[in-house]
């Protein structure tokens, strides 16, 4: 399989997938073939989100894209493995055929979890990246522009690092609304390597306000959630809301990454449509 980030201008739409609780990947894997014929380009594959244990991303990347024919994207993390063990994660990802990977740093285990994990961070996003690349793999990172603390001027420096490290594409976190798209645009060009847009639809105005107020990282704009408040058919909103995100991104970005919530694949036909 070729990359997905080819020099050819493409417009990229991928799918992110959390992989399952156990060792059983046969419901999901079937929600995901049931998918594969969608417009859509390939699937990016989540690492123990907020820091719960989840089957091995890097098993589960191989288990999709043998399943569905698509390229997977696995996320590899530095709070999970030292130096030596994100080696073993790179070559043995190589030699499995997953040719993409976006380095992230790893959501820190909550303060007050019932089974608090230590994290781990023997090297830093940056000298992952340079690892991957030696590894002849192509590497994307996030960009997490803080809006809960204006912090988008000092992530893109953060992100000027990770390219010059061999970055080659860029992924945001969720984005809401018109404006903060345009200001992420200007706050990145520069850095002439495509960014991607992520789009988390929403599900609901409980959804929408759980997003906003509890998870570091998404702002979901107060008239946005008035509108899911409003909404008679909250699922169709949200639905509708992400379309329009994916046209703006069609207009600035260089692709998108749908994240359904909890595995609401089903949502994909009609976001996806023409």
């Amino acid at each position: 399989m070729t990359s997905l980030f080819s020099d050819n201008n493409e417009f990229i739409i991928t799918i992110e997938v959390v992989p399952p609780k156990g060792n059983d990947p046969k419901n999901i894997l079937e929600k995901l073939t049931g998918i594969a014929d969608l417009p859509f380009h390939g699937f990016s594959v989540a690492s123990n989100p907020v820091a719960k244990p989840k089957m091995s991303a890097m098993v589960f990347t191989h288990l999709i894209q043998k399943a569905t024919r698509k390229p997977a994207i696995l996320h590899c993390t530095v709070r999970d493995h030292n130096r030596l063990g994100l080696q073993s994660e790179l070559w043995g990802a190589r030699a499995l055929g997953i040719d993409t990977i976006i380095a992230v740093t790893g959501d820190p285990s909550a303060p007050k979890a019932d089974d608090p994990t230590s994290t781990v961070n023997d090297l830093n996003v940056c000298q992952l990246i340079t690892m991957a690349k030696d590894c002849d793999l192509c590497i994307g990172a996030v960009l997490d522009f803080r809006p809960e603390v204006n912090g988008l001027d000092h992530e893109a420096k953060r992100l000027e690092k990770k390219v010059a490290s061999g970055c080659r594409f860029i992924v945001t976190q969720p984005i809401y609304d018109e404006q903060t798209a345009k200001e992420i645009h200007e706050a990145t060009k520069h850095l002439n390597v495509p960014v991607i847009m992520g789009i988390l639809p929403l599900l609901s105005y409980k959804h929408a306000v759980f997003l906003h107020n509890k998870v570091a990282g998404i702002a979901v704009p107060e008239p946005l959630r008035q509108r899911m408040e409003k909404a008679k058919e909250p699922v169709k909103e949200g639905i509708s809301q992400a379309r329009e995100m994916l046209g703006l991104a069609k207009e600035m970005y260089s692709g998108v990454c749908i994240m359904p919530p909890f595995d609401r694949f089903d949502i994909l036909a009609d976001l996806l449509k023409n």
